[in-house]
Parts: C-alpha cells; sequence; structure tokens
C-alpha cells in the first residue's frame, strides 16, 4: 500500500509541475503578444526557414564587421584566415543576434563573408572548433539566442559543421549530447571535440555544469565521459585550450551559488586543473583531472579572460571583477574581491609550465625602437651623468611603499579602474606593488580594458578583436581590432581603430513607438553589412 501511495505522489507531483509549467508558458506568450513580440522558439524556426531558403553560396568583401561580443574565433590550420562566427550587439535598447561567417585574410589585411544555405541560427557564446579533415572543416555547437527586448533566452544544444571545400553548412544530428547551454568551451583533439561546462538559465533559475562530453568525428556519436580526479566543479566562462605538452589545459571560470530563497552569490574561480586521457585505454572513455599548482605573478580576481596558445605558453588578456549590488562576489582563493562594481583589466599575462606547475608572468612591452631612440635622446640632452642618476633617485625616492591597489586610467570614451595583480610568494598570494600595463596604454598602444573579447595566435601574431567594457549604465561593446607580435612584445598594432564615440546608445526609456520603424530600418542595415 506504501508503495502504492508513493508512485500516486510522484504522478501527481509531475502533473502539478506540468500545469505550473504551462501556466507560466501561457502567461509568457500573453505577455509577448503585449509586446508585439513572437516565442522565442517561434522566432528561431522562422529563422531557420528563412535560411533553407537561400540556395546559392555568395562571398563578399567588407571593409570590417559590427560590434560584438560572444562570437567565436578560431584559426585555420592550413590557411592564412582567421574564422568568426556570430556574436551579439546590444545598443541599449535592443539585442541585436549573428548568424555571420566572416574570414579575415592575415596576409592581405582583408575581411570577407561567407553567405552559404542553410546554416546555424543567430548565437552567442557558442563554442567552435576547426579541423583538418574532409578538406577542412569548421564546428559549431550550443550558445544562446536572445530576444530583441531581453526578455527571452533559449540555449541551443545543436551541432553544425561547415565544410570549406563545399562552402556548405550540414546540421548533424546525434543523440546523448550535452544538453542546452552556453557559456561552456570546446575543442578538438584528436578525432574528438571535447564540450565542459557551462550554464543554463530559463529565467526563473539558472543551473551550472561540469559534465564532459566527446562527440566522435570518426562515428559521428556522443559520449558522456567518465573522470577520476579532482573534478573542476560547475562554471562557465573559464579558458579550456591546448596546454603545449598536449595536455588540456582549464582555468577560472564563474558560477552563481544559492543562499537563501531569494538570495544568490557570484563565486570566480583562481583553480587550474589538466585533462587527459587515462593511459592505456583506447576507447578514450576514460579521463583524468589532475591540479594545477600556481605560483609568480598571478592575476587578480577576474573572469570573462581571453585565452590562446602560444608555442610553449598560453597568453590571457583582459577580464573583469564584477560585483552587484544584490550579488556577493567570492573566490576559491586566498585572494579577496575589490570593492568597486566592476573592475575591467588590459592587462597580458604569459603562463609557462612544467609539469604539474604553471608559472604566472605579467608581460612588460618592450617598445617601439622609433620610442626607444626617443628615450635615448632624451637622456642624452642632459647636461652630465651626475644629474641623470640624480633625477633616477628622486623618482624612485618619490615612490610610496604603499600605493593604491587601484589606478584609474581615461580611455577615451570611459573611465576604468585596473588593479594590480596577485604575487604568490612560497604558496602564498600577496598584493604586489607593481605598475601595471594600464599605465603605460598610450606608449605601447594597448588595446582599452575589456572582457569576453576574441584572441587568437596566427603567424608569429596574437589577434585580438571585440567584446565588451561597461561604464555606468552603458553596456558597450567593440570592434576594434589588434595584433601583437609575440617575439618582439613590443607594442599592439591597430588594424581597426576603437569607435566608441561614435558608437550609438539608445537609451531604453526614449525608445518609444515612433522609433520603431528607425529601429528597423538600422536593423535592415546590420544585416545588409
Amino acid at each position: 500500500m506504501g508503495k502504492k501511495d508513493k508512485k500516486i505522489k510522484k504522478k501527481g507531483a509531475e502533473k502539478t509541475a506540468e500545469k505550473t509549467e504551462k501556466k507560466l508558458k501561457q502567461k509568457q506568450k500573453k505577455d509577448l503578444a503585449e509586446k508585439g513580440e513572437d516565442d522565442i522558439e517561434d522566432i528561431i524556426k522562422s529563422i531557420e526557414a528563412e535560411e533553407k531558403k537561400r540556395t546559392e553560396v555568395t562571398i563578399k568583401n567588407i571593409d570590417a564587421p559590427l560590434q560584438r561580443s560572444g562570437f567565436s574565433m578560431t584559426v585555420h590550420p592550413e590557411s592564412s584566415e582567421i574564422i568568426f562566427f556570430g556574436g551579439e550587439f546590444f545598443n541599449g535598447s535592443k539585442t541585436k543576434m549573428f548568424s555571420d561567417l566572416l574570414l579575415y585574410n592575415t596576409k592581405q589585411n582583408r575581411w570577407s563573408v561567407v553567405m552559404s544555405p542553410a546554416g546555424p541560427p543567430p548565437r552567442s557564446s557558442h563554442q567552435a572548433a576547426i579541423v583538418t579533415r574532409g578538406g577542412g572543416q569548421l564546428w559549431i555547437f550550443g550558445g544562446e539566442y536572445t530576444s530583441p527586448t531581453e526578455s527571452q533566452f533559449y540555449h541551443y544544444k545543436d551541432l553544425w559543421c561547415y565544410h570549406f571545400s563545399s562552402k556548405r553548412w550540414e546540421k548533424v544530428n546525434a543523440a546523448g549530447g550535452p544538453s542546452g547551454r552556453s557559456g561552456h568551451k570546446m575543442l578538438a583533439y584528436k578525432q574528438f571535440l571535447i564540450v565542459f561546462g557551462g550554464f543554463h538559465d530559463n529565467l526563473r533559475d539558472c543551473r551550472y555544469f561540469n559534465d564532459l562530453y566527446a562527440f566522435d568525428l570518426d562515428n559521428r556519436v556522443w559520449k558522456q565521459l567518465e573522470c577520476t580526479g579532482p573534478t573542476p566543479s560547475p562554471r562557465s566562462a573559464f579558458q579550456f585550450l591546448m596546454a603545449p605538452d598536449g595536455r588540456i589545459c582549464l582555468y577560472g571560470g564563474y558560477c552563481k551559488q544559492k543562499l537563501k530563497k531569494d538570495s544568490e552569490k557570484g563565486v570566480v574561480h583562481t583553480d587550474m586543473f589538466f585533462l587527459s586521457p587515462m593511459k592505456h585505454d583506447e576507447t578514450f572513455t576514460k579521463w583524468r583531472w589532475q591540479n594545477v599548482k600556481q605560483v609568480g605573478m598571478r592575476a587578480s580576481l577576474r573572469t570573462g579572460l581571453s585565452s590562446a596558445l602560444v608555442k610553449d605558453r598560453i597568453f590571457m588578456f583582459g577580464g573583469v571583477c564584477d560585483k552587484d549590488g544584490d550579488e556577493e562576489i567570492d573566490s576559491d582563493s586566498e585572494g579577496e574581491g575589490d570593492e568597486e562594481s566592476a573592475m575591467f583589466y588590459n592587462e597580458l599575462y604569459s603562463i609557462h609550465f612544467d609539469g604539474e606547475r604553471a608559472t604566472w608572468s605579467l608581460v612588460k612591452y618592450t617598445g617601439k625602437k622609433e620610442d626607444r631612440k626617443k628615450d635615448d635622446t632624451t637622456e642624452d640632452s642632459l647636461e652630465n651623468e651626475d644629474e641623470v642618476t640624480k633625477m633616477e633617485e628622486m623618482a624612485i625616492d618619490s615612490v610610496e611603499p604603499e600605493e593604491p591597489k587601484t589606478i584609474t586610467v581615461e580611455s577615451g570614451a570611459f573611465t576604468v579602474s585596473s588593479t594590480i595583480g596577485l604575487q604568490e610568494t612560497n604558496g602564498k598570494s600577496e598584493n604586489k606593488s607593481e605598475e601595471t600595463t594600464a599605465i603605460d596604454s598610450k606608449l605601447f598602444n594597448v588595446p582599452t580594458p575589456r572582457f569576453n573579447a576574441g584572441l587568437a595566435f596566427k603567424g608569429g601574431k596574437l589577434y585580438l578583436y571585440g567584446g565588451m567594457v561597461e561604464t555606468g549604465d552603458k553596456d558597450l561593446t567593440l570592434r576594434d581590432f589588434h595584433w601583437l607580435d609575440t617575439h618582439k612584445l613590443d607594442a599592439w598594432n591597430t588594424i581597426i581603430e576603437n569607435d566608441l564615440q561614435k558608437m550609438e546608445w539608445v537609451p531604453e526609456e526614449e525608445d518609444g513607438s515612433d522609433d520603431d520603424s528607425e529601429e528597423d530600418d538600422s536593423e535592415e542595415d546590420m544585416d545588409a553589412e
């Protein structure tokens, strides 16, 4: 009798959940109808239907892409191209999602857009990986779609393959893969695509993942992997890339942890792991996590960095440490979060690996030859060497031993703060009064602070594109493009200038019905570009 009662209660609970879900959907549709917005699943279906109507492949040269964040930036291993896909742009009132496939030729300094039939619907915070098989393939998994008013979010769990040889998209249907998500990471490892982490937000609750999946490119099947060792906690917005020795390196990330019924705290992770398949397992189904000891000039608390493997080390740029008024920020390291609401960074770090040990270094730019010559000329113009020595001593004496931990930098249209990195000495993290690269931003042409930018290594150069920075109540999306010679490390070179001062910003309260036609026209212009 007891067992029957339990079954009845379970069925009753399921029915109640279904009724609640149905009522919520009906209420949401009613609210959307009042706003003149369709259900998000209907929007995506209509977009896919429109994509299928295109029959011809067209390639068009363009001057430069539009502002965007949350895009993928992938290096083609057998050509001089960097591949960009998707992303989003917010102008203060509406969100624009992209599904364009952009190619940047590093040798010719030329941009082009490929319009191919039946491609993926627009998305951001997805992942991309390129493999050389079959004439070259770009694989896209997951991501999110945001409705124009940001009232609806949809998380994808679809898998797409772009064939460079035919310039055609293929939607790959394979069961057993990861659930719908964004903020995850994916990379190509041997004959597999490896996917870890991410999150799913349905506007009622947000769930973070730490599951690990592999997609077999030979047999086109998904498999969830078994892991041993200290598995990383659930997270998104982490770094996940190949280390120089062939293992996979995971660093940092972010998640929200519930405290009470209606409160939660944000946790910024600073831990690092290696991931590799177990020895003698030819099936590649059993994997092992290992902790990595971090030493040296570690980056201060932050998330949303951009990273790239450069020969024998990993480079990481930028990031943000955010603290909302209603949300606490915590850390899994010994350091503590900053008191400011949002800190943005433009430091470049280098990480070198030795076994299970990672050594951080803050990159110090050497400067252009002409700049160094100017400095030499200035010194030579002084009356004598004693005067030079005297001035140097005065400069040293003027430095206070206890400098503030933040510095403020004017950068075009906005003001940002940059903090000092963490120096780890004998296993303990401590603040170090070290001048950051932000002070010399103009001299070395360092890109403005940002998070969620694209970073890639190609032909001896680091390429940095786009991303986002917040100033006041504005979430400004970037479109500037830069490169840095990783051998000289002298100064950044600009391909596309920062145009924040020209960027349109439409505060939501000023966006009335009279502006709808203008907004539609601007979206058409964006599509045309």
